[in-house]
């Protein structure tokens, strides 16, 4: 039996972890958003309400990932590839994969945890695959992601449906394509037509 913790908070983020959630979980690189940047944020922000400073902080982090900062290293095809094959690997068996997009320095996925691997096991699984993977195309070594993730639970149908277009729609919003299904490295990619695409399936339902 895997430990799932409920919720709990490290490096000043919240995380829930529990069997059977529909979760939204972005990830990124370690050089894509500077902690000076996050620094003033914060500073700036601190004269408003809780609810209101969380969401400024959201659109602000999302928009600063979209315009691309730090190396990209994502666009690499090769790297690219290996992080969707991340996700791809076991899904069906750890997890029930919804929704992916592998962006030049961030990725955004939709998932329905189970049993069987924890989040925190999920992610390591993921980024410790890729980072391998991407030091190795490099010949480099060192730090690869940022070590924190961002997780959000889908309460309800509009929410998921919500988050399943942000997903598509993110490389169209970053300016990297017109129409999504032109983004390769995505579930929703042209190229899957015709092919059994994890991300067809729908949410498991006791």
């Amino acid at each position: 039996m895997h430990e799932h913790r409920g919720w709990y908070s490290r490096d000043y983020l919240p995380h829930f972890d529990q069997p059977g959630l529909i979760q939204g979980i972005t990830f990124r690189l370690v050089d894509s958003m500077p902690a000076e940047v996050v620094a003033r944020w914060h500073e700036e922000l601190r004269h408003l309400s809780e609810s209101e400073s969380t969401a400024e902080f959201q659109r602000r982090i999302a928009d600063y990932l979209d315009a691309c900062h730090g190396k990209c290293l994502l666009r690499n095809p090769r790297i690219a590839k290996s992080a969707e094959d991340a996700l791809l690997h076991f899904d069906g068996e750890r997890y029930r994969l919804l929704a992916w997009v592998v962006m030049p320095n961030h990725v955004h996925v939709l998932v329905e945890t189970r049993e069987s691997c924890s989040l925190a096991e999920l992610l390591h699984s993921w980024k410790s695959f890729v980072a391998h993977q991407a030091n190795q195309v490099l010949g480099r070594q060192g730090e690869f992601w940022q070590r924190e993730y961002h997780d959000r639970y889908i309460r309800n149908a509009k929410h998921l449906a919500f988050a399943r277009s942000y997903i598509a729609q993110n490389p169209v919003k970053a300016r990297l394509c017109v129409n999504a299904e032109d983004w390769r490295w995505s579930s929703v990619w042209k190229g899957w037509e015709g092919e059994d695409r994890p991300a067809s399936k729908e949410p498991h339902r006791e």
